[in-house]
């Protein structure tokens, strides 16, 4: 808002004063019966006989009640459909000649026969300074009385604005409207558009009901090296002392005390969390309203809802009563006040006898949330008891996760040069021990002291104490682990964004992977084959880019390069070969994609080149069981987007099998081996595009490879099974995760049915078209379910809305997910870090019952059906693609 105010004095300004005739609305009421009577001639005037005769206004200024100087008129013009002048009309008088009591008269004339005859249809009147001496600006509706002329006295029986703000709401609104535009009121511009459409109606409502002409005048605005100054009434010679204002419209008071600690609340919260108080707590149960209200604090409120100080309160108070629930446990330690040692105690050792937590919502305990030692350790606890299946899905975010582990940033790791990575962690252990100790300073009254020693010596005594031990100890054991691991990383020891947004980090980082490699080194036998095994997967990756390289700079168009590249790998067994690498048989390396594969060599004649600026590689390995691997190698481009976007569909697809909803999902892998480049699975399958160019539409394309006469469209009845519910799984994921820049050519179809999605440059909610449907559906993709009235679109309705009210039950662990990711390097979430976990979870409408969450779907599916903006914007770019050809 505004805290300033420029102005200048009317004694300064020697312009002539224009004033702009604008509009004038309501209805043509004409004349009464008795008016005709008494004037037979009116019925020959424009207000007789049109709807928007050519009327005439006059302005007059006057000064008690007498006319000042000549009076003008607007020109001569003709109205079609109603009355809009839009003329700036001078006046023979200027700002330093108008008196404070200066009034404008304003009357509207109508022909009213032969002669030039003359009659008033109304009239008005305003003040030129407001009652603060103010020059009033901008536009004002101005309530015109039939009949009658302006007098021009301070009384006015014509008075433009009505002084009983009563009689409707226009008085009210324009005084706000007026505020707004001074700056005297927060500007936000989606409310501004709402409620400014919003006062064009109920004006328009009010002039209709009160069977009155209102006649739009605008006042001049004074702008002086582009910045606006108000107009105040000076004299000239007169005292330079102005009037103060009693009652201003605005008062900024400063309050010192804004940002202090409120020490009433300071004092109920420690009375109420002391150590007394925790003994009369654990017989606390709640009564029928409360365990309503607890109940809906643990279980739907997200993982990112803010919780108050009353409801933290609450929890606090029967934090015993919900020891036995084990959702509840990332709520209680969101209220505990970790800075104060009494609570951070009694916390501890509550945590000891919670209900153990699951694995998913362990993973809120290790963002930049929660930094106490124990809490992270405990969490870690939870995740040693998961799988290595389910490990590995929420690995990415797990190594995002070591960014926040609480090591002493103060000491110069860099200095030390440590060869195995271990010296970072000697910090994490002192400032952890330095953490217990500040528990011990103040144990008057506290009979937990036992069980505070017991968590001591079994943190001191784990060999998983900290996020990368728990890391490194797992993936020795799993070579799988062990592979993504490195590659994770790998990555973000050299992303150069992360080394100089935060050095430490990426130290912290090349230190955690120096003590995995040292692990491996000198670990077991199994242990030292994968330290092996890595370091010929990234001599393998490290001589492809050279290789890669070398042909993106040849000369001549894809074919050329293709042929140069076919070339060179099938020169690269010589010994001149620019890359010093055998390409065409080399022993058996583990598949950084894909570790359960072990390549031997690529097949130079099946190498091509994509159609795309940076002609990614479509390479076919040969393996160990003789059988081809397809990859796709892309240099040029960051795939840690795509590699996030896939792991979050592979996780969603496991979520809904488990709930025995098999979506026929094509979750293919994705590894980005630096920020430069990295390995794509590739599937064998077209684009819709190009099925629609060649087959026709997508039946026929189906009816190619799975003719079946007895099934539905001659297509095989599993064929059409699969590609509704693709499509069904694909629709849902791609609006929670707000995937943009949907088209023809992103979407592919295989000979099985399946569709499914590639290229996730645009994800929460960005795109670089406008106008997208919230749901990705496309006008060919609902055809070939049969239209909208088939039993299959309904099957394919009835499928989203089950997926959706599944993964919103599953909510919490994609949010958490996210949240470790709001740090990365990743390209859609950096833009607004702070912002990408709420995207997510606005999509998942958890504020909706599940029958207001179907209806909701149902409504996004209604509008992309029915949206025009795409089909225009698929036109535009298949000419678009045409012209690239």
């Amino acid at each position: 808002m505004e805290s300033s105010l420029r102005y200048i004095g009317s004694s300064s300004l020697h312009q002539r004063i224009a004033i702009k005739i604008g509009t004038l609305e309501g209805e043509n009421v004409g004349y009464s019966y008795e008016k005709l009577i008494e004037q037979p001639l009116l019925k020959f005037s424009g207000m007789y006989t049109e709807k928007t005769p050519p009327l005439k206004v006059k302005l007059q200024i006057f000064e008690n009640g007498e006319p000042v100087g000549l009076s003008v008129c607007t020109s001569h013009k003709h109205f079609s459909t109603r009355w809009s002048w839009n003329e700036w009309v001078t006046l023979p008088l200027r700002f330093t000649d108008i008196s404070r009591t200066a009034v404008l008269g304003l009357t509207i004339y109508d022909c009213a026969g032969g002669r030039e005859q003359l009659t008033v249809v109304g009239g008005t009147s305003i003040t030129f300074f407001s009652t603060n001496g103010l020059f009033r600006q901008g536009l004002y509706d101005l309530k015109v009385w039939p009949q009658m002329e302006p007098d021009g006295t301070s009384n006015s029986t014509t008075p433009g604005k009505c002084s009983n703000a009563g009689v409707n709401q226009m008085q009210r609104l324009s005084k706000l409207a007026k505020k707004h535009r001074n700056g005297q009121m927060e500007k936000i511009d989606w409310l501004d558009r709402l409620t400014f459409r919003e006062l064009e109606v109920i004006n328009e409502m009010e002039k209709r009901n009160s069977q009155f002409l209102y006649l739009m005048v605008e006042f001049p605005q004074v702008y002086i090296d582009e910045k606006l100054y108000s107009v105040i009434h000076l004299e000239k010679n007169s005292n330079s002392m102005l009037t103060f204002i009693p009652k201003p419209k605005v008062v900024v008071v400063p309050d010192c005390e804004i940002h202090q600690e409120n020490l009433v609340e300071r004092k109920h919260h420690r009375l109420s969390r002391s150590a007394r108080a925790g003994t009369s707590d654990r017989d606390v149960k709640p009564n029928a309203v409360i365990r309503d209200t607890l109940n809906a604090i643990v279980y739907r409120y997200s993982s990112t809802y803010p919780l108050s100080s009353e409801e933290q309160d609450i929890i606090w108070k029967y934090r015993f009563y919900l020891s036995s629930h084990k959702k509840a446990l990332t709520k209680f330690l969101k209220c505990v006040n970790w800075e104060t040692a009494t609570e951070v105690r009694q916390a501890l050792a509550l945590l000891e006898s919670w209900s153990p937590m699951d694995v998913e919502d362990a993973l809120e305990l290790l963002n930049s949330t929660f930094r106490h030692p124990v809490v992270r350790w405990y969490a870690i606890t939870r995740l040693n008891e998961a799988s290595d299946e389910y490990l590995l899905l929420y690995l990415l975010q797990l190594v995002q996760a070591l960014k926040y582990e609480p090591f002493d940033e103060s000491s110069n790791h860099s200095a030390r040069s440590p060869s195995d990575g271990r010296e970072i962690f000697q910090s994490y252990d002192e400032s952890t021990e330095a953490q217990f100790d500040d528990l011990q300073t103040d144990n008057a009254g506290i009979s937990d002291t036992n069980v505070e020693d017991e968590i001591k010596n079994r943190y001191h005594s784990s060999n998983v104490n900290n996020l990368a031990n728990f890391l490194v100890e797992r993936a020795c054991k799993n070579p799988t682990l062990a592979n993504y691991l490195y590659w994770y990383l790998s990555i973000e020891c050299e992303d150069e964004r992360s080394s100089k947004k935060d050095l430490k980090i990426s130290e912290m980082y090349s230190n955690v992977l120096r003590m995995f490699l040292n692990r491996l080194y000198k670990g077991t036998p199994e242990m030292k084959a994968t330290h092996a095994q890595l370091k010929e997967q990234q001599h393998f990756v490290d001589r492809l880019v050279t290789l890669v390289k070398i042909v993106a700079k040849e000369s001549g168009n894809r074919k050329r390069k293709t042929e140069k590249f076919q070339q060179f790998l099938a020169e690269s067994s010589s010994s001149n070969s620019a890359t010093k690498f055998n390409f065409n048989s080399f022993g058996p390396i583990v598949f950084p994609l894909d570790p359960s594969v072990q390549i031997t060599g690529i097949a130079a004649e099946k190498v091509s080149l994509f159609k795309s600026a940076l002609m990614p590689s479509k390479l076919t390995f040969r393996t160990i069981t003789g059988k081809d691997y397809v990859a796709i190698f892309k240099h040029g481009d960051d795939l840690r987007q795509d590699q996030l976007i896939l792991q979050m569909i592979t996780l969603m697809d496991k979520l809904l099998q488990k709930e025995n909803l098999d979506l026929k999902l094509t979750p293919y892998r994705v590894l980005a081996t630096s920020s430069k480049h990295g390995f794509m699975q590739y599937i064998d399958s077209v684009t819709v595009a190009e099925v629609l160019n060649t087959e026709g539409s997508i039946h026929n394309f189906f009816r190619k490879f799975n003719p079946c006469e007895t099934g539905p469209f001659g297509i095989t009845a599993e064929i059409m099974d699969t590609y509704i519910k693709s499509c069904a799984g694909y629709c849902v994921i791609t609006y929670l995760l707000g995937i943009g820049d949907r088209h023809l050519d992103n979407l592919l179809l295989t000979a099985s049915g399946k569709l499914f999605h590639i290229d996730f440059g645009y994800i929460l909610g960005r795109d670089p078209k406008p106008m997208p449907p919230p749901m990705k559906l496309s006008k060919e993709m609902v055809e070939a379910m049969g239209g909208i009235n088939s039993e299959y679109y309904n099957t394919f309705r009835k499928l989203c809305y089950t997926a959706f009210l599944h993964l919103r039950r599953h909510a919490n662990v994609m949010l958490n997910l996210f949240g470790l990711m709001v740090d990365a390097s990743v390209p859609d979430i950096a833009l607004e870090p702070d912002k990408s976990v709420k995207k997510v979870e606005d999509n998942l409408r958890l504020d909706l019952s599940d029958e207001e969450a179907v209806q909701h779907l149902q409504n996004l599916l209604d509008i992309s059906i029915t949206a025009v903006m795409p089909a225009l914007v698929e036109q535009i770019h298949k000419l678009a693609q045409y012209w690239r050809k």
